[in-house]
């Protein structure tokens, strides 16, 4: 605890930045008002977006932007407060206006506007839109949880994470618009924060590492033009997390990667935090204080799913051997953690008080057991769970103890679709399987990738519990009753030609009640077989060098 302490204070005014923004976030703000508004083009740029669903009310999300990628970070606007009106319908025309109210648009958070909406019915679909003197938003669409104690009966959300916007197009988020969606969950890399240049004439601005505020704010500006993500976002509440790449590659708790000074490192932090929250559809809950910013939480859909949504980054001890695949022992330490015991605690307290059909551990990287052999090493992935071993096992034992009727982990960060049982010990073939982890591909990071049939890797060797793989870009479209669970993994032919196909690679269901995934569906591919292939010395060596690869945390990896 003294390492952090002094860690803190080297940033000195870490403090008072809390104190300022928590200040700002309430509407205040040290400029004066701008009564008639007269914009020199759209303030709407970015769009519109709503999160963090409750039974009486939602988040609704805007930015004014006439200019969002101006290099110094103001987006266009003045050094002026905006009053933004916002209004919430039953109807798209507007004629069943519900809910109205004001928020202070201020420079302090970049004429960001987090509006808390209350008092609306639960369970409903509402639309929403903003106005900013004379000018007025898109429309948006968005949906009310169910009642607490409700036994509501369906719940539709898709997956999604790792969307480098130099890397390809956003051809996943145009199809997953077109589907009828209660919730969009993203679990990191939201942006990627190197200088990625890729082959399509969508090279990152600004045109290097971004650092500053102002950069940030550039860079989330960009991908938030993109009228995909814009119609993701618009059609569905999100509820976000960051993992790395939204501050730093491969950042852990105070420590940065490579070499970077941790003075620097935590005022870029602090940046990046706060950016980050500018941007997001998050409650005032989340409001960064300085280097800290508070992510994880729970949010309920009645009594069918609870999501105990997590942070793997802020509070995980550093890397036992570096971020890649290792066969390192201190990975066993049971004294390390990958989320910080308070937060650990917090998990497994929420896993024994609840009454939800569905538990949704959501957070970032692969949970499940992966052993890649490699040139004759069985190595694991220290940047995952398996880089923390202690806390994947208190985790998953917690859940076990604590009875949980359909625990399902649902993650991202490894750029491939994965479908895997999950065990208390891998290394028995007769242990039980005690729950199922759902792990989406990247929207785009890494580029095309390729498809492997019939759905296996040789990694599948050494894991007889992982199920399905392929590394196509895409997401994954979940379909939650009381009776179960299918999960439908969509592909994108090719993230480097706009307009694509996209197409369901498989389907696997969970039972309520019953422990591990059964495949539905295998295709479109008519070579797909139900038959494990066999596989040659240089095929495995070849598949696990790329498995490696697609994986790395490089940004320019198959752009």
């Amino acid at each position: 605890m003294a390492e952090r302490i002094t860690r803190r204070h080297l940033l000195g005014a870490a403090g008072a930045t809390g104190a300022w923004l928590a200040w700002a976030a309430a509407g205040n703000s040290a400029h004066a008002e701008w009564a008639s508004p007269s914009f020199p083009g759209d303030p709407f740029t970015l769009g519109v977006a709503s999160g963090e669903p409750r039974s009486d009310g939602v988040v609704l999300w805007t930015k004014l932007a006439p200019d969002p990628l101006a290099p110094d970070g103001l987006g266009g606007m003045p050094s002026r407060v905006v009053p933004v009106r916002w209004q919430v319908a039953t109807d798209t025309a507007f004629r069943q206006v519900v809910a109205t109210g004001i928020e202070r648009a201020t420079p302090e958070l970049g004429h960001s506007v987090h509006a808390e909406v209350t008092g609306l019915d639960p369970a409903r679909e509402y639309y929403y839109r903003f106005r900013a003197g004379p000018e007025v938003s898109p429309v948006g669409r968005t949906r009310t949880a169910p009642r607490e104690h409700s036994d509501y009966d369906a719940l539709t959300f898709a997956l999604a994470c790792c969307q480098n916007y130099a890397a390809g197009h956003y051809t996943a988020y145009e199809h997953l618009a077109a589907q009828d969606v209660d919730l969009v969950v993203f679990v990191g890399d939201y942006i990627y924060e190197g200088p990625g240049q890729g082959s399509i004439g969508r090279a990152h601005l600004p045109p290097r590492e971004i650092v500053s505020l102002a950069d940030y704010r550039v860079r989330h500006g960009q991908y938030r033009s993109d009228p995909s993500l814009q119609a993701a976002h618009a059609r569905a509440p999100w509820l976000v997390v960051f993992d790395d790449h939204e501050v730093d590659n491969n950042w852990a708790d105070e420590t940065p990667s490579g070499d970077q000074p941790v003075e620097e490192f935590l005022r870029r932090r602090a940046a990046a935090f706060q950016a980050y929250y500018e941007f997001m559809p998050l409650r005032r809950f989340s409001e960064p204080d300085g280097i800290d910013i508070q992510l994880y939480r729970r949010v309920d859909w009645g009594r069918l799913a609870s999501f105990h949504i997590l942070d793997t980054r802020q509070y995980r001890d550093p890397y036992a051997c570096g971020a890649e695949f290792s066969t390192c022992p201190e990975a066993f330490d049971p004294n390390r953690s990958i989320l910080g015991f308070e937060q650990e605690d917090w998990l497994v307290d929420g896993l024994r008080r609840s009454r939800a059909r569905w538990d949704f551990i959501t957070q970032q990287g692969a949970f499940v057991r992966r052993l890649i052999d490699r040139s004759g090493e069985l190595m694991l992935k220290m940047d995952a769970w398996d880089g923390y071993v202690g806390s994947q096992q208190r985790v998953t034992r917690g859940w076990v103890d604590a009875g949980v009727r359909n625990p399902v982990v649902l993650s991202g960060d490894v750029h491939a679709h994965w479908a895997c049982d999950l065990k208390l010990d891998y290394d028995s073939p007769d242990a039980p399987v005690v729950g199922s982890e759902l792990i989406t591909t990247s929207i785009t990071s890494g580029g095309t990738g390729e498809d492997w049939v019939p759905g296996v890797h040789p990694a599948f060797e050494f894991n007889p519990h992982l199920r399905f793989y392929t590394n196509l870009r895409g997401y994954l479209l979940n379909t939650v009753t009381r009776d179960g669970l299918q999960a439908d993994y969509h592909c994108v032919r090719d993230v480097l030609a706009p307009g694509a196909e996209v197409f369901r690679r498989a389907s696997f269901v969970i039972e309520d009640g019953v422990r591990g995934l059964r495949q539905t569906y295998d295709g479109p591919s008519p070579t797909a077989s139900t038959t494990a292939p066999r596989f040659t010395d240089e095929e495995r060596r070849r598949a696990i060098d790329a498995l490696i690869a697609w994986e790395s945390d490089d940004e320019q990896v198959g752009v």
